[in-house]
């Protein structure tokens, strides 16, 4: 079975609140933390019908081990912006978020036409940037004092995709 990606479904709102609850995950994310499964849900629900985004669910030989997915969809200039979290330490490590990732930019080519994907990663999470550097992200830039979380002002770099030169790359 391997490492596939699906549509987040209703039945992933629990994992993806455990997930994101995580020390270990949530030190660079930017969410209002504890996440609640009331809550989630409710995201979920105002999610389903909009065109500005994609999310799915990363498995690992039919297990859910991760979310990841492109945000602000936009059509006219065929870019979005990518993110991923797997769900526990037991996943890293293994290539999964490295082929996961592969996998939505082959989506985010063939379903959404995107052109190019960005990202927005803290100056402090390296483990990330060699993911992403991994991947094929180039890092055009840093954003001073882009966030203000907690009263912690917080630098950010962009990272960018060109998806026809990264997809032409793997033939």
């Amino acid at each position: 079975m391997g490492i596939k990606i699906r549509k987040f479904l209703k039945e992933d709102i629990p994992y993806k609140v455990k997930w994101i609850n995580d020390n270990e995950n949530n030190q660079f994310l930017h969410y209002d933390l504890p996440l609640r499964e009331d809550k989630t849900l409710l995201w979920f629900n105002s999610i389903n019908d909009r065109e500005d985004r994609a999310d799915f669910t990363i498995t690992y030989n039919g297990e859910p081990v991760g979310l990841i997915g492109l945000l602000n969809i936009d059509s006219k200039n065929r870019k979005a912006e990518y993110y991923i979290t797997l769900g526990g330490a037991e996943f890293r490590g293994k290539g999964i978020a490295t082929i996961a990732s592969d996998l939505l930019v082959k989506e985010g080519y063939h379903t959404y036409k995107l052109n190019k994907i960005y990202l927005y990663t803290e100056v402090d999470n390296e483990i990330a940037q060699r993911l992403f550097e991994r991947i094929g992200f180039l890092k055009e830039g840093l954003l001073k004092e882009d966030l203000i979380q907690e009263g912690r002002k917080v630098d950010r770099f962009v990272y960018g995709l060109l998806v026809e030169k990264h997809l032409s790359k793997e033939k």
